[in-house]
């Protein structure tokens, strides 16, 4: 039975700009979006290292991370992180409203079974950046839906994280994209599926 995603709550129509105010950015300005439990293993030093390399390579661009979530890493990720927004634990409306007012999404963790994240990242309307691994291997469609690098290959994450800043309607269109392919992830879809293979046997 394959993972599925809520794409009517995950939606980029849930993008609320006065959100965005209170992080101190415009409609021009870009929101790179961290969303998970805040945990050593979610190897998330790749968040500051991938950040402070978009700020070098983009000087003239107002950017900001958003870290949504919650763990025993997050004092020390803060301490690492000054500038960053630190949200804390979302949930149902409000982690939506979070999701589609973001417009990059960094998913830098090599542990998962999944990725439950990445569909509602894709869903939301984000364009996401991961290892090619677990959900991104299945639904990302580098260059086209998203961007991934080879597990492990930090320079490759933070090249990827880059060439989608490069220019505004790469990832524009990356985004919708992205929200294309995973609105047809939904639950009633699947189970669709799953009673065809039913009926089939």
């Amino acid at each position: 039975l394959s993972r599925g995603v809520d794409s009517q709550l995950f939606h980029p129509a849930r993008r609320d700009n006065a959100l965005r105010g209170q992080w101190g950015l415009g409609n021009e300005d870009i929101a790179i979006v961290h969303v998970g439990r805040l945990a050593p293993e979610k190897n998330l030093g790749l968040l500051k290292r991938c950040f402070d390399g978009l700020q070098a390579t983009y000087p003239q661009r107002r950017l900001k991370l958003i870290v949504v979530g919650d763990g025993p890493q997050r004092e020390a990720l803060a301490k690492a992180l000054p500038n960053a927004i630190f949200c804390g634990a979302q949930r149902g409306e409000e982690l939506a409203r979070h999701y589609a007012s973001g417009d990059l999404f960094l998913f830098p963790s090599l542990t998962e079974t999944f990725g439950n994240v990445v569909l509602e990242a894709m869903a939301s309307g984000l364009g996401v950046v991961a290892y090619d691994q677990a959900a991104a291997t299945q639904h990302i469609r580098h260059g086209y839906s998203g961007a991934v690098a080879m597990p492990g290959d930090e320079d490759g994450f933070c090249d990827a994280a880059s060439w989608l800043l490069e220019e505004h309607e790469l990832l524009r269109r990356v985004r919708l994209n992205a929200r294309q392919h995973a609105s047809r992830q939904g639950w009633p879809a699947i189970i669709e599926q799953f009673e065809r293979q039913l009926r089939g046997v």
